[in-house]
């Protein structure tokens, strides 16, 4: 079978994107300190997931990224029954990693992966229809609206569902800090993604070059 660069152009996005998904379900369980802000491991990944969302949309339109955002939920769903039938199976004793500290950090991994399952499907389907709301009226100009545009409003509902549901409802922190670490969490994803607007237009200039070639 011979893949056209369009193929693989999609294949490179939907291994980057679901990769980054699962990871940072895997690690959000952990908190730490960066500045004034306080975030979610788990954050690590998501500026390069805006990346290929934003690049997918470009060239892929809505059908593409849906299908990629449909197939992270199943492929995320996985992980998260493969986590919790690890968890019912006891450590051998000579195990490095004892039950317990296995159990303590990927059972908050299940309360990510729920918070985030729910928090991922609405914000992608609301980054979609802000990104082609503002595609639609602007054609191929401002890039950088429709690629910031779309993550900055997606993202609000993002940061405070999956903080929500994988810290607030389990218990495990306050609402004064819920609220300080998704305010956070938002804040930091909306620089990330102000900053990252060159990257938006590299991949654009690199993709379509990289199209051409085929003709």
């Amino acid at each position: 079978m011979t893949l056209s660069k369009r193929d693989k152009v999609f294949l490179v996005f939907a291994a980057i994107f679901v990769t980054n998904a699962i990871v940072a379900e895997l690690i959000g369980g952990k908190l730490f300190a960066l500045g004034p802000f306080v975030l979610s491991m788990g954050i690590l990944p998501w500026p390069i997931v805006f990346l290929a969302t934003d690049l997918i949309n470009e060239y892929f339109g809505k059908q593409g990224v849906k299908f990629l955002t449909y197939i992270t939920i199943a492929l995320v769903s996985i992980t998260f029954i493969l986590l919790n039938i690890s968890m019912l199976i006891p450590a051998a004793d000579i195990s490095p990693v004892s039950n317990s500290a296995y159990i303590e950090v990927f059972s908050q991994s299940t309360w990510i992966i729920v918070g985030s399952l729910i928090a991922f499907l609405f914000a992608q389907l609301i980054d979609i229809s802000v990104f082609w709301f503002f595609k639609n009226r602007t054609g191929d100009k401002k890039l950088w609206l429709r690629a910031t545009g779309s993550t900055a409003v997606s993202q609000l509902i993002d940061s405070f569902v999956i903080i929500g549901i994988a810290f607030y409802l389990p218990g495990k922190v306050s609402f004064i800090d819920f609220m300080n670490i998704a305010t956070s969490n938002y804040s930091f994803k909306l620089i990330v993604a102000i900053a990252s607007t060159p990257l938006v237009y590299l991949g654009h200039y690199s993709i379509s070059r990289y199209l051409r070639s085929e003709k």
